[in-house]
């Protein structure tokens, strides 16, 4: 559907896996969008009618060159990571962006989480992910902005939100190539905690939906479907999608796999290790439209069918393949 109030939208990446499909679906609502990057993917073309500005988003001054002058009704930052970035981005952007939507992350909310279905009021604190923290703090930055300068920006919340090339698992591809081997393949915990998984496109529903909508200026948004299965659910109609009928799933503690792995450990401590449920009804109030509609165990056959297209992209990680080796042995001899 085309927008009857077309705006001017930059997204700062863009051709990654959470923002890509927002990309496509800004521009087939008519919008007119500009796309910062380094011009150097080839997993997700841009669409024609997208306006390509080369820069690095970390090159703070390479950003002001090539967005000299410019104004645009919305920004959206996908790239910034630390209060500082934002800052910078709250200099450049005042006076010339009508809305400035920031990405944080729902890793930001408390873990171990209280009470379910996780909320926007949800507290904001997580002492096991330096990520999360650093996304809270950039939240925390924004609205100081706004209540002192009017600065108007959006802050947005996304879960774990994937793509064909984004297997949502601990070892990715390398858990593929496991199961396709007949050896078996680690999940943290027992198996049966929830977690959310939403499908980029069902994401772009809703992140684009909050673009331009004065509404949503000064506030924050979950976006996040309603798909909640257990990771062994997960792993299974992942194995299923592989060829694999029977999978041999090893359940290992999260903080036992961090002793093996160190650099998962703060994604599944600080994150997977915990069942998250959301509630998306303050989004749903200004986008109605949004909701579930790609589910994984649908989604797994659209991942593996395109690794299987792309052999080059079968990447596996040696290093990862001899801990979860580890970690199996460790399991079957207790």
């Amino acid at each position: 559907m085309t927008s009857r109030n077309p705006k001017s939208i930059l997204f700062i990446g863009g051709s990654g896996i959470i923002s890509h499909a927002s990309v496509a679906r800004a521009v087939a609502q008519g919008h007119r969008v500009a796309v910062l990057n380094r011009g150097k993917s080839s997993l997700r073309p841009m669409p024609a009618d997208v306006e390509t500005i080369v820069a690095d988003a970390a090159d703070h001054d390479a950003v002001d060159a090539a967005l000299a002058g410019r104004d645009f009704d919305v920004v959206a930052q996908f790239r910034a990571f630390t209060p500082d970035h934002v800052a910078r981005d709250v200099a450049r952007f005042s006076g010339s962006v009508g809305q400035y939507v920031f990405i944080s992350s729902a890793s930001a909310y408390q873990k171990p989480v209280a009470r379910l279905p996780i909320t926007e009021s949800t507290p904001l604190v997580n002492p096991f992910w330096e990520y999360s923290r650093n996304k809270i703090a950039c939240e925390d930055l924004l609205l100081r902005e706004l209540r002192d300068t009017g600065f108007p920006s959006t802050i947005v919340r996304p879960s774990h939100t994937y793509d064909r090339t984004l297997i949502p698992t601990t070892g990715g591809w390398t858990d593929v190539a496991r199961l396709r081997a007949g050896k078996p393949v680690v999940v943290h915990g027992d198996g049966t905690t929830r977690w959310t998984l939403t499908h980029t496109e069902d994401f772009a529903v809703g992140f684009v939906g909050l673009l331009g909508n004065p509404l949503a200026v000064g506030d924050t948004f979950q976006i996040m479907g309603t798909h909640a299965p257990t990771w062994d659910h997960i792993y299974t109609w992942l194995a299923a999608a592989a060829g694999v009928e029977k999978p041999e799933l090893v359940h290992v503690a999260s903080e036992t796999i961090g002793r093996v792995l160190p650099d998962d450990v703060d994604g599944l401590v600080g994150d997977k290790a915990h069942s998250v449920v959301f509630d998306c009804s303050k989004l749903q109030a200004l986008v109605p439209e949004f909701g579930t509609t790609i589910t994984y165990d649908e989604a797994a056959f659209e991942q593996v069918a395109w690794y299987d297209a792309h052999p080059e992209q079968q990447q596996v990680n040696a290093a990862q393949d001899a801990g979860f080796d580890r970690l199996v042995a460790h399991a079957r001899s207790l």
